[in-house]
């Protein structure tokens, strides 16, 4: 079996106090499990840029191929110049948990989190276990949520009038 690589780096600098504040703002914004999560959205998006920068000096149709799939994930880029000015926060909105959220599907990010995990979020008919799961705009509308088996329903209680009915009839 060959060895995964690592979607993610760490931070150069583990201590750095506004680094840590700021990355604790963004974990409870968007109830994220750890600062993992945060740092593969920045690694995610680092490579969307590191695809930009490559793509200043190409023809117009490679350009236009990236603008399109980076729409189809929700991004709105027009431009180089728009790719380049990606962040963190914007890969973090188009996740399936933020997205419950933001469709008012859950109650908070943490419910969020706990629908999607225990496959209660549908998406286009498809249970998704993944809250990191990054939702293209054309899914978005057909997210669903599965609701509760209830219990069986028991019969109503019946009424004087019908208990003399079947007295009469026996």
């Amino acid at each position: 079996m060959k060895r995964k690589h690592k979607t993610y780096s760490k931070p150069k600098r583990p201590f750095d106090k506004a680094r840590i504040e700021e990355e604790a703002k963004i974990m409870e914004e968007f109830g994220l499990k750890n600062k993992r999560e945060i740092w593969k959205a920045d690694a995610r998006i680092k490579e969307m840029r590191e695809k930009a920068k490559k793509l200043i000096s190409a023809d117009a149709e490679s350009q236009k191929k990236l603008f399109e799939r980076l729409k189809k994930m929700g991004f709105n880029v027009n431009s180089i110049g728009n790719v380049l000015s990606l962040d963190k926060k914007d890969y973090l909105r188009r996740r399936l948990q933020t997205v419950l959220l933001d469709k008012r599907l859950a109650k908070s990010a943490k419910g969020a989190r706990q629908l999607i995990v225990h496959r209660k979020a549908l998406v286009d008919g498809k249970a998704i276990d993944s809250p990191s799961y990054i939702v293209p705009i054309e899914l978005e509308d057909k997210i669903i949520i599965k609701m509760k088996k209830g219990k069986p329903k028991e019969k109503p209680a019946k009424t004087g009038e019908e208990e003399k009915e079947n007295e009469g009839s026996s």
